[in-house]
């Protein structure tokens, strides 16, 4: 098959995207909507199933009457109320809309064409996307049970090599690294190389050897943790995320960041949100009574389900015809739930499923255990 070629940019009959854009796939979200269902039961994108604090909604509402003005440009009440929940010191952190963006501030401030970044072959897409519209090479490092490894990621690293990410939890996995880990991956990698992770996960993470990466980022130059209200909090749609940095990184990245990024319905919502601790325990609880009960339901019908530290789980599905992770997707739509196909991941025969509440996590299950034995 022969090549296309791109048309010059300079003499086009219409402007042309640099080189690399238009091969760059496109991020697609969770389904939100089965045909002629009305009110289907989503639980395909990892939401907080219990919504958020009403304390964000009543700071959201209020901040209604200020839209006229220009949010704080440098989130300074947003910044002081995460310093002081999370003992950082405020200068060193950064805010995004979504840590998503964060991240591609990152690949912008580090990545020159030709340089490259690394990160797990399942990794999530955020990452990569940023890299190649810096002209960035992706690295995918093999994974050992869907699990980062590290000596596979430093393998990958050379001269050109400029940004590890690590999700820790991961999605579209739900698996993590223990702390060791994390420090080994960290001492294995050149100082010139900046380490990400990840942790938009982190609040249900609740095993002992989990750590969050911030005592790191808080000691080396090179290390910066990221988190997010989305998940948490339930402020997916407001869109805030932070970073932990090194000084130096820090200032490197406000020099490029867009000056209003962050809106002040979302800085005062998560503020707020912050503040509601009684809201974050019963969303963690949550998890720890149905994550584990959903595993042993599901594994108990014959599924793979990878353990997970995060709100959702990577369930495996045969190959055999009438079993297969599409054919699932399907029977589950046919009951009113939508789940969350993960091909574009490297994972054809597996399914991510957000945990509900009890009524949404027993119907997944009575659903899968009578597709299992059709």
């Amino acid at each position: 098959m022969t090549a296309s070629v791109a048309p010059d940019r300079f003499t086009a009959s219409r402007p042309v995207p640099k080189a690399g854009i238009l091969d760059i796939a496109q991020y697609v979200g969770g389904k939100s909507k089965i045909e002629g269902v009305e009110h289907p039961i989503k639980l395909s994108s990892n939401e907080n199933i219990l919504g958020c604090s009403d304390a964000a909604k009543a700071a959201y509402a209020e901040a209604a009457a200020r839209l006229n003005m220009y949010p704080d440009g440098k989130a300074g009440p947003l910044r002081e109320a995460v310093a002081a929940r999370y003992s950082l010191e405020p200068e060193r952190l950064v805010f995004g809309c979504g840590s998503d963006e964060i991240f591609a501030l990152i690949n912008q401030v580090f990545l020159e064409p030709g340089d490259n970044i690394i990160q797990g072959e399942h990794a999530f897409a955020a990452y990569a996307i940023g890299a190649r519209a810096c002209q960035g090479e992706v690295r995918k490092a093999p994974e050992t049970r869907y699990t980062v490894d590290v000596d596979e990621l430093l393998k990958l690293v050379d001269e050109r090599t400029r940004i590890v990410f690590v999700a820790n939890p991961a999605n579209p996995t739900g698996t993590w690294i223990n702390g060791e880990e994390v420090r080994r991956l960290h001492a294995g990698l050149p100082p010139s190389v900046v380490l990400v992770l990840d942790g938009a996960y982190a609040e249900f993470a609740t095993d002992g050897s989990y750590e969050d990466g911030v005592a790191l980022a808080r000691t080396a130059e090179n290390v910066v943790v990221t988190r997010t209200f989305s998940k948490l909090h339930g402020l997916a749609a407001l869109r805030v995320g932070w970073g932990y940095c090194p000084p130096h990184i820090a200032d490197a990245i406000e020099r490029i960041r867009p000056p209003f990024n962050v809106n002040i319905p979302a800085q005062e919502a998560a503020i707020a949100a912050l503040g509601d601790e009684d809201f974050q325990r019963r969303s963690i609880a949550l998890m720890e009574q149905w994550r584990p009960w959903l595993t042993q339901q599901l594994g108990g019908c014959g599924l793979d389900v990878v353990p997970s530290a995060a709100n959702f789980l990577l369930v495996g599905f045969p190959k055999t015809p009438g079993r297969t992770s599409k054919d699932a997707e399907a029977f589950l739509a046919s009951k009113g739930l939508i789940v969350r196909a993960v091909g574009g991941y490297g994972l054809p025969d597996h399914l991510r499923i957000t945990i509900g509440l009890e009524e949404h996590n027993r119907a997944v299950a009575d659903a899968l255990a009578e597709f299992m034995d059709r």
